[in-house]
């Protein structure tokens, strides 16, 4: 990685996730003595299969429950009958920045290609329907002066009010000096604010009208609308913007699902303990133990029961399920968490998301109108109710998938009651009056595919939304791995996740919560990292985030 490239470095928690896991001494080991052990790993998504696969390195075997599918939110849903051609159905674009993620997909040599976000040149062309106006564009220098400006104030807003620049270049340079100069501040600032208002009380809008602020929010810019997030904390969009997460995204060809999947098979070259060239999938026997429903202190050891009745008992539990079903699902002993844990784990705001995929016979929206000269069909924007229409060409001697409809938060709800079959409905409607000429129809095979995420029973919505003054509890979930000061009750079981990270919904804040769980693991079985290459606990009172309540 080049010294100039932004990555997802803090700026909460500025520690150098992808140089620690590549590190040629290793991450570190448990003693000789506790090699072997035992270690329960709930969830089988990206974060608990990195967790158990770096525990599996480190010496001890980890023992994955999962109550559903593998993979959690990188699912990658298969149409029938067409062979490698899927619906992304959580996770599909992965940012360049996310370079802890992208160590893994690396190790596993999955291939990717540029998403086609609006306005990019995988895109090849954008539809930004809006207020009844339909306008074609290549790149943003295509749109329209009021577009223009509004991108120009949301840039000068950023560049004067959250030290853009400055602090991308910092993240860019791993300065950590300088992150915490700038950052600390914001967090004090801009915690109890939310999005719509940093927007709102810019001196760059305010010099605009209303209506600019109504097109940033349907369409922003990088990968889409805005207003979803308008109620949410505007640390949470700065994080974003600052480490480059909206830009430069790539997918995952064939499926993110891969990801996941492949950790489970991978074979493990040199392990600490047990036979060379071993996966978790050996560990295992080729299958996953089932879901958890009640986790129990018992002395020094958890006791984990499974929807069959089987117990079994944990010096360590790694727990990589949505928070709130510690609540809900698993019978949780309140005395695991300490009630300011708990307290932050209930409060944790999830956001609803809705998808709607059909398969066609070909990437027919490249054919060329004759009497414009444009493309017949593009990624589209707009304010009905498809709100985001995403195209995926697969090749020419393959069919292609079209992500009709991908809303959030008010525009998901509006789909949760309806059936697939309306939702298709609607969604065609909607693009018939953007398309006239086009018959989409005509090219639609084989079955559709949709999910809502809120109606998982898994899953109880789509990621966490911090709402204004929820920084407090980001930082308890987010410094959970660091148990020194707890009482032995609650030490032993660590918490991980995108929601447990400071950035929801990228799948990179899930690697890097998995990672501090495996050094909480290490640490409380006695193990340590090499002193070439310290750990996150390690460089911890360092680099640690800032504390609202012991600062004035």
């Amino acid at each position: 990685m080049s010294n100039d490239s932004i990555s997802v470095f803090g700026p909460d928690f500025p520690f150098a996730y992808d140089h620690w896991i590549s590190h040629e001494s290793g991450i570190g080991k448990v003693p000789v003595a506790m090699q072997g052990t035992e270690v329960a790993v709930i969830g089988a998504g990206v974060s608990g299969l990195v967790t158990a696969y770096e525990l599996m390195k480190i010496g001890v075997k980890p023992v994955v429950y999962e109550t559903g599918r593998m993979g959690g939110r990188l699912r990658s849903e298969h149409f029938p009958n067409a062979q490698g051609v899927v619906a992304e159905l959580g996770g599909m674009r992965f940012p360049k920045a996310a370079t802890t993620f992208n160590h893994y997909t690396n190790m596993l040599g999955l291939q990717t290609r540029a998403f086609p976000n609006p306005l990019t040149e995988a895109a090849g062309s954008t539809v930004i329907d809006l207020f009844g106006e339909t306008i074609y564009a290549k790149t943003q220098d295509d749109l329209p002066e009021v577009y223009q400006q509004v991108a120009q104030a949301w840039q000068e807003a950023l560049t004067t009010q959250a030290h853009l620049i400055e602090l991308q270049k910092a993240i860019a340079q791993r300065d950590v000096d300088t992150i915490k100069a700038l950052w600390n501040p914001l967090v004090r600032d801009w915690d109890d604010r939310t999005f719509y208002d940093f927007i709102a009380a810019s001196p760059s809008f305010q010099k605009l009208d209303f209506r600019h602020r109504e097109i940033f929010g349907q369409v922003g810019f990088g990968t889409g609308g805005w207003d979803s997030d308008f109620r949410n904390s505007m640390l949470e969009i700065l994080r974003v913007v600052l480490t480059a997460c909206d830009d430069d995204q790539e997918l995952i060809i064939g499926g993110s699902e891969q990801l996941p999947r492949g950790l489970w098979s991978h074979k493990c070259p040199d392990p600490v303990h047990g036979p060379a060239k071993t996966s978790l999938s050996d560990l295992h026997a080729g299958a996953t133990r089932p879901g958890v429903v009640s986790l129990r202190r018992e002395g020094k050891h958890i006791s984990v029961t499974d929807q069959y009745n089987n117990t079994a008992r944990y010096q360590c539990v790694v727990t990589t399920c949505q928070s709130w079903l510690l609540t809900t699902s698993i019978d949780t002993d309140e005395s695991l968490f300490s009630p300011t844990h708990w307290m932050a784990l209930d409060r944790t705001s999830y956001m609803q998301s809705s998808k709607t995929f059909v398969m066609v016979d070909r990437p027919f929206w490249k054919d060329i109108d004759p009497d414009t000269g444009r493309d017949v069909m593009s990624m589209t924007l707009t304010d009905r109710l498809t709100r985001g229409t995403y195209l995926f060409d697969n090749g020419s001697d393959s069919p292609a998938v079209i992500c009709l409809t991908y809303t959030w938060m008010a525009d998901a709800l509006k789909m949760l009651p309806l059936p697939i079959e309306r939702r298709v409905e609607l969604a065609l409607n909607a693009l018939a009056k953007i398309y006239p000429k086009v018959n989409i129809r005509q090219h639609i095979v084989g079955k559709p595919i949709t999910i809502s995420w809120e109606d998982d029973a898994n899953f109880l919505g789509a990621f966490k939304g911090a709402l204004p003054g929820h920084y407090r509890y980001n930082r308890r979930m987010y410094t959970h791995f660091m148990q020194q000061h707890m009482s032995s009750e609650q030490k032993g079981i660590f918490i991980a996740g995108d929601d447990v990270s400071w950035t929801p919904g990228w799948a990179e804040g899930a690697v890097q919560t998995a990672l501090n769980a495996v050094w909480g693991v290490m640490h409380h079985l006695g193990g340590q990292c090499p002193a070439s290459n310290p750990g996150p606990g390690d460089m911890f009172e360092a680099l640690q985030p800032v504390d609202l309540d012991r600062t004035t």
